[in-house]
């Protein structure tokens, strides 16, 4: 017995669960904000080294593939980008965590007279590296929304 409790003394303390939700909505805040922004400038530090972007069906390949081949350039065409009825929820076990967002962007583009409005929907997972909280993997997708119904 004195042998099984001089082991239990030495055994390694349990790790103490953290709750870093705030720390990893930051993140995709972040990432949001810069979007409606429409400039990218230092995003690239939110995204882990190695990640992949997947949009509406699309393997985009990295981070800055993405930008290099799709989002930086159209952002350049967009005059609005903004997003309504945000909402996310953060699941996290360890250094690992994944995050649902769901949203409703418009797009207003310069040549066009009606804005582009969808309904979005994203899944991103998250790594802590160094202390900090860094993207691995984005999937978003989106669609028309559906039309609302009035009743007389």
């Amino acid at each position: 017995m004195a042998l099984l409790l001089a082991g239990a003394a030495n055994a390694a303390p349990a790790p103490v669960a953290t709750d870093d939700t705030g720390a990893i909505k930051a993140v995709l805040a972040a990432y949001k904000t810069a979007l409606e922004r429409r400039d990218l400038a230092g995003v690239d530090a939110l995204f882990a080294e190695r990640n992949e972007v997947i949009e509406s069906g699309k393997l985009e390949g990295s981070y800055a593939d993405y930008v290099t081949h799709h989002i930086g350039p159209e952002l350049g065409h967009i005059q609005r980008f903004t997003f309504e009825d945000y909402a996310v929820t953060v699941e996290q076990a360890g250094d690992i965590a994944w995050a649902t967002e769901t949203y409703r962007y418009t797009i207003v583009l310069p040549d066009r007279p009606e804005p582009i409005v969808r309904q979005g929907v994203a899944t991103s997972v998250l790594q802590r590296q160094d202390g900090a909280w860094k993207i691995r993997a984005l999937h978003s997708s989106s669609r028309a929304p559906k039309p609302t119904t009035t009743t007389p």
